[in-house]
């Protein structure tokens, strides 16, 4: 028997790394998967994938109110042995489900309470508030899901405290990927490959590279016009090559070029406790890696003696790090393939692959 295993994300883009590269190409190995969303472009099959689209929201609020039902009502169309939740605003679509009596996994990218604190938009008192009533809300909803998969073991053992079935399944690279990337050691060029807001640590890394002699490749989109404007008024700007949104086959050709990768993530909740997936990209394409000092991050990266961890908002250490790759590239050359040999052995998909297929065949199996 073949079981039918629907993904659901009504935020996600189509061919998001986590959802769709990793986990519904390795679960359509083995079973029949279908993956919704929500983005206009229309229904695909494609990888043995089943994509079905419940068309673009005009904005947030009517994604939240609106796009959620019908992504309801397409997984019911469905009748799926096993549904996948991406977005904590489905969580809702998840008790209705539970209440059907199907099967439900929720996947929790990020911590959400610690999130909505990193939120901009909101002040503080309000961010405080809504933190704690969501805190409250998903513990008491994910209690009657069938599993939690959370995105990092930090994320695992708060759920095991509320005694909710969590285990982890972590964003680590797809070693086909770029494992076969040989960087050019020869040339004074570093890049940032990621999203542009200001907690992503762009405008430190524009200042520090100001009076040295270097090339920083930035490879993303900016989401704040005037934030935007601000950075490229900064005097180290003159020396950043923007490339602005790339493919996966322009981020090899960056990585390519680069000695260095930089992850300098401000110490926001939300970033202290989870992996950034560019800092194990980094590492597996061989280049050396300079991350914010946080204790996760340091986790792998002295640990493994493959970068340079840095306090974020000190702009003279992250300049420091980036002059040590720079004069010893032999030093930034070691750290790279001690980064490749981890991802190598240890911090890669495939082995996260099997924790999936374990997942998936407990769910399966548990009356």
């Amino acid at each position: 028997m073949s079981y039918k295993i629907t993904h659901l994300t009504s935020a996600h883009p189509r061919y998001d790394t986590r959802i769709y590269h990793k986990m519904c190409k390795s679960l359509s190995k083995k079973y029949k998967v279908s993956l919704i969303i929500a983005d206009g472009l229309g229904n695909e099959k494609k990888d043995n994938i089943d994509i079905v689209d419940v068309g673009k929201p005009i904005s947030r609020k009517y994604r939240i109110l609106n796009t959620t039902k019908q992504v309801l009502q397409k997984a019911l169309d469905l009748e799926a042995d096993i549904y996948h939740l991406h977005d904590p605003e489905l969580i809702p679509i998840g008790l209705k489900l539970k209440k059907l009596g199907k099967k439900v996994i929720f996947d929790a990218h990020e911590d959400l309470p610690k999130q909505i604190l990193s939120k901009h938009y909101f002040g503080n008192i309000t961010k405080k508030i809504l933190s704690l009533i969501i805190a409250k809300f998903e513990i008491w909803a994910l209690k009657k899901f069938d599993l939690v998969i959370s995105a990092t073991p930090i994320i695992k053992e708060k759920f095991l405290k509320h005694n909710i079935k969590s285990v982890d399944i972590n964003n680590f690279p797809i070693l086909d990927e770029l494992i076969d990337i040989k960087p050019n050691f020869k040339t004074k060029t570093i890049c940032y490959i990621g999203l542009l807001y200001q907690t992503r640590g762009i405008k430190e890394i524009v200042k520090a590279i100001e009076n040295i002699d270097v090339k920083l490749i930035i490879a993303g989109k900016f989401y704040d016009k005037n934030f935007e404007d601000e950075i490229k008024a900064l005097k180290g700007w003159n020396k950043v090559d923007f490339r602005g949104f790339v493919s996966r086959d322009e981020v090899k050709e960056i990585l390519e070029e680069s000695i260095a990768g930089l992850v300098t993530l401000h110490p926001t909740p939300s970033y202290v406790e989870a992996y950034p997936v560019k800092m194990f990209e980094y590492m597996s394409a061989g280049i050396a890696v300079i991350s914010s000092d946080f204790p996760l991050y340091k986790e792998f990266v002295e640990k493994n003696n493959c970068g340079i961890c840095v306090n974020p908002m000190d702009i003279k250490q992250i300049e420091k790090a980036i002059k040590q790759c720079l004069d010893n590239m032999e030093l930034a050359k070691q750290m790279g393939q001690n980064g490749k040999i981890s991802i190598t052995d240890k911090y890669n998909w495939k082995n996260e692959e099997k924790k999936l297929f374990d997942i998936y065949t407990k769910v399966l199996d548990d009356k």
